[in-house]
């Protein structure tokens, strides 16, 4: 079972789209991984095991809702399977860099069993955590408590 991932690194791209995975990251990836569209503009990138087990969960979800096949469709298109180079480095695909907006700086963020790949600037005007409290009252619905 691959680790947990947390932390925040920023990194920048290369002329060609490459970019430094940070090395706390690195062990928990494996080889080869997942980097897929995420949400909220964002990339995911799964470890491979994980990667297959959201797969297995969306092949459960009923083929003969539209939006099912609309999501799964939109997931798997937008996925490709990535290697760490020599450097450290993996290269994020052309087409999902433009789709998140990621040009030049790219800021890792470890949210448990994936990583999330955002712009910078993308990330900082979506992501204010001024309120967290306020956030956190809502997990008590989800049975979770501090």
């Amino acid at each position: 079972m691959s680790g947990l991932f947390a932390g925040k690194f920023n990194h920048t791209l290369d002329t060609k789209g490459r970019i430094i995975v940070p090395a706390k990251f690195k062990k928990n990836l494996g080889e080869t991984f997942v980097v897929s569209l995420g949400l909220d503009g964002c990339l995911f990138i799964f470890p491979n095991e994980r990667w297959e087990m959201f797969v297995e969960e969306l092949d459960k979800l009923p083929g003969t809702d539209k939006s099912v096949r609309v999501l799964k469709r939109a997931f798997m298109a937008n996925s490709s399977e990535c290697e760490i180079d020599k450097q450290g480095r993996i290269l994020i695909p052309a087409e999902l860099r433009e789709k998140v907006g990621l040009t030049k700086e790219g800021v890792f963020v470890g949210v448990g069993h994936k990583i999330e790949l955002w712009d910078k600037d993308r990330y900082e005007a979506n992501n204010n955590f001024d309120s967290i409290e306020d956030m956190a009252e809502g997990l008590t619905a989800y049975g979770i408590s501090f």
